[in-house]
């Protein structure tokens, strides 16, 4: 299927972005997307740096819109487009309309706003990496999540939910609020800034650790034998003590969670939308039009967003 849009061309490293009337066309194996938000990354930064591949290039790795037509999914269907070189090796999503990949076309759940599911995607591919691909939880399991006051964390308890978990505890530090996350583990347990967990820790399978320091040591001695701790985050600090008694005896595992060296499987995006879904979440970002996408891209700080819907030609 074929159609007529603005998009918003780059000319080069250094040069603005201009909104260009083209033709697009879907291909086999392609999904024809009516744009609606579009996020402002990292990577977006760096293409925009000049590390696309050709020009004119149209950016933009990440956005949310209608399918108009599709062989995988049904015209209609709200979804969000990442992957696949979108943005980077092929032409991206900050358009009118987008040509992508079937591949990098996932179901955006009902319950996400588009905005927030933009604005929380990284965390959550983050969290969905941890506890389903690192610690591989189970059906059935106990898995305790430190810091689960935290958005972070919170993402882990509900992915460990989703993926089977009979029973999510959270840690988190003597003074935080647990508020936030009340409603996504079945118990809350208090670790101080020594590590100390307190005896009401139950054993368990797994573990999901934000917090780093201390606290990792700690959390060691409530893992059942054969058990696992999946490490992704140190705001505690940097180093932690490890009784090699417990860790050989018991059979221990410790899992780092490096993003860089774990790829994502083709379902990781749509299945960590899905898995953050059931919860409410409160994602915080500004939308700006279009044709201000210079100003976006100047910005340092903030979850910004681009709103498709007027693009014009000026």
């Amino acid at each position: 299927m074929s159609t007529r849009g603005t998009v918003l061309h780059s000319h080069g490293p250094g040069e603005q972005l201009k909104a260009e009337e083209v033709e697009l066309t879907a291909g086999p194996g392609e999904t024809l997307v009516e744009m609606r938000l579009a996020a402002v990354t990292a990577l977006d930064r760096s293409t925009l740096a000049g590390k696309q591949p050709s020009v004119p290039f149209v950016p933009g790795s990440e956005g949310t819109g209608v399918v108009v037509s599709s062989e995988v999914v049904e015209a209609g269907t709200a979804v969000l487009v990442r992957g696949d070189g979108v943005g980077v090796t092929r032409p991206g999503v900050w358009g009118q309309y987008a040509v992508v990949p079937d591949a990098a076309v996932h179901r955006l759940p009902s319950s996400l706003e588009p905005g927030a599911a933009l604005t929380l995607l990284t965390q959550a591919l983050t969290a969905h990496t941890a506890v389903r691909r690192v610690a591989d939880v189970l059906k059935g399991e106990t898995v305790v999540v430190t810091g689960v006051n935290g958005l972070l964390g919170r993402m882990c308890a509900a992915i460990a939910r989703s993926a089977g978990a009979a029973r999510v505890i959270g840690l988190v530090a003597m003074e935080a609020s647990v508020d936030a996350a009340s409603a996504l583990v079945d118990q809350i347990v208090r670790v101080d800034g020594l590590g100390q967990v307190g005896r009401e820790l139950q054993w368990c399978d797994a573990a999901i650790d934000t917090m780093g320091g201390p606290v990792t040591g700690g959390v060691l001695g409530h893992i059942a034998p054969g058990g696992r701790i999946a490490v992704l985050g140190y705001k505690a600090g940097e180093f932690t003590t490890i009784d090699l008694h417990q860790l050989i005896g018991r059979d221990l595992r410790v899992l780092p969670v490096n993003l860089q060296r774990t790829a994502l499987t083709p379902d990781a995006v749509g299945q960590a939308l899905a898995d953050i879904a059931p919860a409410s979440w409160r994602a915080e970002y500004d939308v700006v039009a279009a044709d201000r996408a210079g100003d976006a891209l100047d910005r340092q700080a903030g979850r910004v967003l681009l709103d498709l819907t007027a693009l014009r030609l000026a």
